[in-house]
């Protein structure tokens, strides 16, 4: 949607408090935010275009997309700014963007994650200090890689992922006038959710400040080639029809995308192999096997397969014994303390 001050609003109002001017007057400014469903890519978007427009005098426009099932399914959200005396006559989504903010670090698996980034773009993904995804080589070796804690800070501060990522944005976009963005936040959740404007300014500032850049990532010259979301498919290439090319509830199905943070760890010191998780679970992640030393049970839960968790914790909150702890999920530490449930999934 264009984003603009309301015609009814007080002519004082319709002043933007700070005038800014785009890196390139002759281009559109493009932010692409690649996110799953439930961390708040739409609202950051929303935000980012009305502070653009409505407090610092550019022209812009935002708009989302996603499937049927917002929560948990893949989504993007575009923002297209442009000066003030530009106006903008494309709503087409953003497919050779300035920025691209990933939410989630599992979607770098995905090379349309990062597809058309520019030579000289930004890319800003959610990842506490670490190793490096090997994914990331495939980068222009120009390009600005930012790596921020997003997750992390937002447990921290009690707010959501978004409010972290719009401060390290205006940090490494250092003409978007930070205090507006700031200002359209708060002025997002003053009405229906007072309590988390606070949190949320908080969350603000550390993303604006608690971001590292990492040099020597990308290999590729130029700007990336933009890929399509989906195959193109022709009469030599469709699908046999009454069939789903990537179905989502088999075997072949990858849940972690959906875990925002927390994932459950098995204690086996603590378990007593009750079985109540198993009840609880609604996707069926549990491990189970013969025992194998000899002891009174006859069955017991060796752990966790995280392809298929999505992180609800209700194992967690019916454990009897605390054998399952809520844990900070962490890069590859699902893929250490995976249990297979079918191992011949495991190339």
């Amino acid at each position: 949607m264009l984003i603009s001050p309301s015609p009814h609003a007080p002519a004082a109002s319709l002043q933007p408090a700070t005038r800014v001017s785009l890196p390139h007057a002759d281009e559109y400014f493009e932010v692409r935010f690649e996110s799953i469903g439930g961390l708040g890519a739409h609202a950051a978007g929303q935000v980012l275009a009305t502070a653009a427009v409505v407090r610092m005098g550019l022209n812009g426009a935002h708009f989302s997309s996603y499937g049927s099932e917002k929560k948990g399914s893949l989504i993007r959200s575009y923002v297209r700014l442009a000066d003030g005396d530009r106006p903008i006559r494309t709503s087409a989504p953003i497919d050779r963007p300035d920025v691209v903010v990933v939410f989630h670090a599992a979607l770098l698996r995905n090379a349309a994650t990062f597809s058309g980034l520019k030579a000289n773009g930004v890319l800003v993904y959610n990842a506490p200090p670490g190793v490096i995804p090997a994914e990331l080589a495939a980068l222009p070796k120009t390009a600005r890689v930012i790596r921020v804690d997003a997750t992390g800070i937002a447990m921290q501060q009690h707010s959501r992922p978004n409010a972290v990522f719009l401060g390290t944005v205006c940090a490494v976009c250092p003409w978007l006038d930070r205090q507006s963005v700031l200002d359209a936040l708060s002025e997002e959740f003053a009405g229906k959710h007072p309590e988390a404007v606070a949190s949320n300014e908080r969350a603000f500032e550390a993303g604006a400040a608690q971001f590292e850049q990492l040099a020597g990532v990308g290999t590729a010259e130029g700007d990336l080639s933009p890929l399509q979301g989906e195959a193109l498919w022709g009469y030599q290439t469709q699908p046999a029809g009454g069939l789903l090319p990537a179905p989502g509830n088999t075997i072949w199905n990858d849940l972690t995308t959906s875990r925002t943070g927390w994932m459950p760890v098995l204690d086996a010191t603590k378990c007593i192999h009750c079985g109540v998780c198993d009840l609880v679970c609604p996707d069926y992640c549990l491990a189970w096997g013969e025992s194998d030393d000899g002891d009174k049970f006859v069955r017991k839960l060796k752990g966790v397969d995280y392809r298929y968790c999505k992180g609800c914790l209700r194992c967690v909150e019916s454990c009897p014994t605390g054998a399952l702890a809520k844990t900070t999920e962490t890069p590859g530490l699902a893929d250490k303390l995976r249990v297979p449930l079918f191992p011949e999934l495991i190339a």
